[in-house]
Parts: structure tokens; C-alpha cells; sequence
């Protein structure tokens, strides 16, 4: 029955063929018209979800992932998404967004090879689910053995960066997961053109036996609150976005959650450094990708750095960049900078970085692990020991030496792709890959149809042999 425009009365009747292509996202509008709450839409896609993953083999899995990623490499797709992002990007001027945002919403050509190659990667992988992890003999004739299995049903909610969503489908699809996915409005031309183009994948590379809704998109208006209220059907959920976004999802929700809140990550510059390699790494991390989480957001001089001139060198470079540099009280006193820092743990997002002075490498654990959020460190030294120090020191998922902060990502990582960079201690940290995506389950195989008053009456007695 179809309402009419003022008083909702029926006034007729659509009659709608199933083998029409425009079919399911029709129906879906339909019910989403005719009052389906996000909550009950949420619910209702997550279970279709989950009723598709489970017909995902592993010839399934890999056929699906190597369609996506040539999909993302295809001229035509590739004019359709950017088309959708130009449009994402006009109503972002319009609407006057925050340009931190905008940075993170904007699509290139090389945006989309980069995730063709990543993806394409995940599928030329080994298939990680039923991998075996361990194996025991219980008893003669009583084999126990872990196995890896998907989590079950996972949710996405991401703030702009569209190129997330062709990311986390392929993660999930890997990993044999059910998917939902609700982007914010300032991105939605954008992802839906990408959930088209996955979706489309999933129904070719299959011919048609596993349905796009395998891996589905929220697109109600209604508040994030109600998705968060789904803990009966959604197993994992994972915040892509700003602080408040991922804070909020912590504090309002039963639902398990993998991710950061923060990305303030630091650079020392020790007093060995090496002078060209300091700048080039302090400069890299900051200005490749200023709203990356993976940024620097403080640099910390070692005293003789200062006094030998290697911080000199190192705030030429960055302010040649265009960075202006904040200084803590320290950086102040000895004038390496104008403008004190709003504060010691910030995450500016764009050209601003702190610039603060330490007295050694013990200092400079000590600030992290004090004004960090436990993301990524990393020192420049020539000096093996010191750098040793520091990478066991920072109680953080990522520590590197002599290299950019922004090598924290799955796909430099070798992981094909990554859901987001979790900085808990519980299941997954730093970049989190397919492997981040499974869990554990116990296979008993028995031989005779043993049971438990056998072994505690003694007629069978316990071996525990270790097989793998």
C-alpha cells in the first residue's frame, strides 16, 4: 500500500517486478518511508548480513577481494567515485565544514590505487579462518584443537574518510565477518558509490549465490544512540573519527569497542642523531598527512641537540614546511619558540606541532608515557643502546627508530588493509588487520565417546601431550 502526501492515507497499490536491478534498493526505501526506525533497520541488516558472510568460502572470500580491488583500479568506477566526492566536497564548502574534515573527506586517484594494491594483497594472502593455532592430545584418542574463527557481526561508524569503507569491507569479507557501516552525512555521495562498487564485487565474483547485503550500509537519519543499542545482533564495534565520536561510542554502548581516541604521537631527537635524518623524519610525519593519526604532534629535543644546533636545523625544516611550531616551557625559555602550547597532550591535526626540550632519554619516556595516548613514538639516534631503551621505555602499540610515525598503518604493515589503529591492551593493538578480526574456537574430537567420570574416577587418566 502506498500513503498520500498529507494525511497518510492509502491511496493505491505499487506493484514492483523482483528482477528489476533498482528492486532491493527500492524495497529498502520503502521501509525505510513507510517508518523503520534505525534501530530496526540496523537489526534487520545485520541479520541479513550475517545470513550472507556464512556463504562466504574461502574461494569465495578470495574471488570477492581480487573483484574489489581491480574494481577500485577500473577508469570508469574510479570517475564515478570521484564524481560522488566532488560532490561531498561542494556541500562541505557550502555547509562551511571543518577544514580538518574536509582534509580527511577528500579522494584522490591515488587514494584509490593505493587500496586497489592493498586489497589485491589481502587477497593474494593465505585464508586466515579454521587457521589451526594449537593442537593437544588430551588423552589417547581425545584430540583438543584451537582453530580461528570470524567474530561474527562488526560495525563501523566512521566520520568522513571514505576511503576507510572499501578498507573495513575488504577486512571483513577476509576475515569471513558480517559488516555494517554507517558513515557520517558529510561523506554519504561518496560512500555510497563505494558500497555500490563492493557490493557489486561481492555479486559478480560470486555469480550472484552470495548477496551484496553480505556487507551493508546504515543510511537512516537516525542518531548513532540507536545503532549502539544493537548488542544482541552486533558482536565488535570499531570508531573511525574524531575524539568525541570514539568517546562517545565508549561511554554509550554494551557493545565490545577496538580503537584510539587520540593520536598524539611524539618524535625525540636525541643528542646523537643524525641531523639529516632527524629532519627528514620529523618533517615526513608531520606534513605527509597532517589529520592522520598516525601525525606527530610533539617533538621532543634532547638538551644537547639544542645546544649543538640539531634542533635548530630541525624547526628551520618544519617552519620551511609551513608548520608553526608551539613551544612547551622549555622550547620558551630557550627560544626556539614565539607561542606557548595550549597545553602538553593536544592532537592538532593540521600544520601545528609542540616543540619541547628534555634532558635525556628517560626524560623523554617519561613525557610520553605521561602526555601520549599510546599510539605511536619514535626516536632518532645513532646510538643502538639508547635507542634499545627507548623502544622498551614508551608504553605505547607502535615504538620505531629512525623511522616516520606515519609507518603505523596496516597497509604499510604488510596487512593488505586496516579497520583503524587500536591503542587497548584487550584482543587487538596498533594497526589492527584481518587477524584483529578473528577469534578462538575449540574443536574436541573424540574416538570412543568419552566422558568426564571416566578420568575422575581413574579409568582414564589425562596426558596433555602438546602437538603443535
Amino acid at each position: 500500500p502506498v500513503e498520500g502526501g498529507g494525511g497518510g492515507a492509502e491511496c493505491g497499490t505499487i506493484f514492483v517486478n523482483r528482477e528489476w536491478e533498482g528492486y532491493e534498493a527500492f524495497i529498502t526505501g520503502a521501509r525505510q518511508g513507510n517508518g523503520e526506525s534505525g534501530l530496526e533497520e540496523g537489526r534487520r541488516k545485520a541479520t541479513e548480513a550475517k545470513e550472507e558472510a556464512r556463504k562466504l568460502t574461502p574461494e569465495r572470500r578470495r574471488a570477492v577481494l581480487t573483484e574489489i580491488g581491480k574494481a577500485l583500479a577500473d577508469e570508469a568506477s574510479t570517475r564515478a567515485i570521484m564524481e560522488a566526492n566532488g560532490e561531498d566536497l561542494r556541500i562541505a564548502a557550502e555547509n562551511g565544514t571543518d577544514p580538518h574534515l574536509v582534509s580527511r573527506l577528500k579522494l584522490t586517484t591515488a587514494k584509490l590505487e593505493t587500496l586497489s594494491r592493498g586489497i589485491l594483497q589481502l587477497a593474494g594472502m593465505a585464508d586466515p579462518v579454521g587457521r589451526t593455532q594449537s593442537m593437544m592430545e588430551l588423552s589417547p584418542g581425545l584430540e583438543l584443537t584451537s582453530v580461528t574463527a570470524p567474530i561474527g557481526v562488526l560495525m563501523i561508524i566512521f566520520e568522513s574518510r571514505p576511503d576507510s569503507l572499501p578498507q573495513i569491507a575488504s577486512l571483513a569479507i577476509a576475515s569471513g565477518n558480517a559488516l555494517l557501516l554507517k558513515g557520517g552525512k558529510e561523506a554519504a555521495n561518496s560512500n555510497r558509490a563505494l558500497h555500490q562498487l563492493v557490493g557489486d564485487s561481492i555479486e559478480r565474483a560470486t555469480g550472484g549465490e552470495v548477496k551484496r547485503s553480505a556487507i551493508a550500509l546504515v543510511e537512516s537519519r537516525d542518531d548513532i544512540a540507536n545503532l549502539l543499542k544493537l548488542d544482541d545482533v552486533v558482536d565488535l564495534v570499531i570508531p573511525r573519527g574524531s575524539n568525541q565520536l570514539v568517546s562517545y561510542i565508549k561511554k554509550n554502548t554494551n557493545i565490545p569497542v577496538l580503537g584510539h581516541a587520540d593520536g598524539v604521537c611524539h618524535v625525540f631527537i636525541d643528542e646523537e642523531a643524525d641531523v639529516e635524518k632527524a629532519v627528514r623524519v620529523v618533517v615526513d610525519a608531520k606534513t605527509d598527512y597532517p589529520s592522520a593519526c598516525n601525525a606527530v604532534e610533539t617533538v621532543l629535543l634532547h638538551m644537547e641537540a639544542v645546544k649543538s644546533g640539531a634542533a635548530d636545523a630541525v624547526l628551520k625544516a618544519l617552519r620551511r614546511a609551513g608548520v608553526r611550531c608551539l613551544g612547551g616551557p622549555r622550547a620558551i625559555a630557550e627560544g626556539l619558540c614565539d607561542t606557548a602550547a595550549e597545553a602538553k597532550k593536544v592532537e592538532y591535526g593540521d600544520l601545528r606541532v609542540q616543540i619541547e626540550v628534555v634532558d635525556d632519554v628517560a626524560a623523554a619516556v617519561a613525557w610520553i608515557n605521561a602526555n601520549g595516548s599510546g599510539h605511536t613514538e619514535s626516536i632518532i639516534t645513532e646510538n643502538a643502546s639508547t635507542a634499545e631503551a627507548f623502544l622498551a621505555g614508551v608504553d605505547s602499540a607502535c615504538a620505531f627508530h629512525n623511522a616516520s610515525t606515519r609507518f603505523a598503518d596496516g597497509y604499510r604493515f604488510g596487512m593488505g588493509a586496516e579497520v583503524g589503529i587500536s591503542t587497548g591492551r584487550i584482543h587487538a593493538r596498533g594497526p589492527c588487520g584481518v587477524e584483529s578480526l578473528l577469534c578462538s574456537k575449540w574443536v574436541l574430537r573424540g574416538s570412543e565417546g568419552e566422558t568426564a567420570k571416566e578420568f575422575s574416577s581413574g579409568d582414564k587418566i589425562f596426558t596433555h601431550v602438546k602437538k603443535m
